[in-house]
């Protein structure tokens, strides 16, 4: 008798372990989506390779990493 007891005392601890588990994973939220992708380009005056959306726009459809080097190659 004590040992049927100590049986279902034990299952019984099993099942609130594993239900308890399962509540947890199922809360847990889904990974962010990473960031979308961007053209890199190069400076035409040192080489920086960066996004895009960051280059300075210069004459002749050329790109430069800053303000600065736009200027020294283009006076």
């Amino acid at each position: 008798m004590k040992f049927f007891l100590f049986v279902v005392v034990v299952l019984i601890g099993v099942w609130l372990w594993r239900s308890g588990r399962q509540k947890d994973v199922a809360s847990k939220k889904p990974p962010a989506p990473p960031a979308a992708l961007q053209d890199m380009v190069s400076c035409a005056l040192c080489g920086l390779h960066l996004p895009q959306a960051e280059a300075v726009s210069g004459r002749a459809g050329l790109l430069y990493c800053c303000k600065d080097h736009r200027q020294r190659a283009e006076p």
